[in-house]
């Protein structure tokens, strides 16, 4: 090849980061990939530190809707003891085997559950129940399953989160839709599961995105931000959000989040 066609730039062109973005595979909830091409400050309650702490205390132990299992895989080798019986849902397939390869050295039962059905576990099962990021808090299931006294501890994500990137690819949302997960509605929908609130605390946090491949990724990994997101549908936004990056610098967004600590009553 002659000189005068050599490609001179030695950054990624725009093809190329949408195709890494799009081939890096999407199960479980490990956000390492991300290491250097985008950014998310972390609640200032450290989550899965805590859950450690909860589950050194627990006899009984479900993570619901677990994704691959990391959080729990962390907070269980973190915990200062084990629960006894310990178990983890999911719905997705490959998260579920994902999970229940990384859960099984643990002890941990993972099963195979849809997120809108019924827990498969019998009344009062456990004193604790976790999850990090559900996709809805189904508040009488969880009531069930937990002992009187037991505890619902979970990171939830809350409203308007990351819709900074969602409006620019889908436009305005409607305030009903802002204001969906909103902590309020969620305390409400617990209370009137019969359970008692006993921390509700909400942050807003920081993320940037340095460059495209770490959008199509993030996009595909979560789906419900921009449904049926693909390079090929939204080819010219994801351009111009490049060019944008590339000469204004990262893009930014806020994600929310919530911490519940909620009780059973004991009586």
């Amino acid at each position: 090849m002659h000189d005068d066609y050599r490609r001179t730039d030695p950054r990624p062109t725009f093809e190329e980061l949408c195709a890494e973005g799009a081939a890096v595979p999407t199960e479980g909830w490990d956000f390492s990939w991300f290491e250097g091409r985008a950014t998310e400050a972390r609640p200032s309650w450290r989550y899965a530190a805590s859950l450690a702490g909860r589950l050194a205390r627990a006899r009984a132990a479900l993570d619901i809707q677990t994704g691959g299992g990391e959080v729990l895989d962390f907070a269980l080798g973190a915990a200062a003891r084990r629960p006894g019986l310990a178990a983890a849902t999911e719905g997705w397939p490959p998260n579920v085997a994902k999970a229940t390869e990384l859960l099984g050295p643990r002890c941990v039962v993972v099963v195979a559950a849809p997120e809108d059905a019924p827990l498969p576990f019998a009344d009062a099962a456990f004193d604790l129940v976790s999850s990090r990021h559900p996709v809805l808090p189904h508040w009488d299931e969880i009531a069930r399953v937990l002992q009187p006294g037991g505890t619902y501890f979970a990171q939830h994500v809350g409203p308007s989160s990351v819709f900074e990137l969602v409006e620019y690819f889908v436009g305005p949302q409607p305030e009903e839709v802002r204001a969906g997960r909103h902590p309020e509605h969620e305390r409400a929908g617990a209370q009137a599961a019969g359970l008692e609130v006993v921390e509700l605390r909400a942050e807003r946090l920081r993320m940037e995105f340095h460059d495209i491949a770490a959008v199509v990724h993030f996009l595909r990994k979560v789906i419900w931000m921009v449904p049926g997101f693909t390079v090929e549908a939204y080819e010219d936004k994801l351009r111009a959000l490049h060019e944008r990056i590339a000469t204004r610098g990262p893009f930014v967004a806020h994600s929310t989040r919530h911490l519940f600590d909620v009780r059973k009553p004991a009586g």
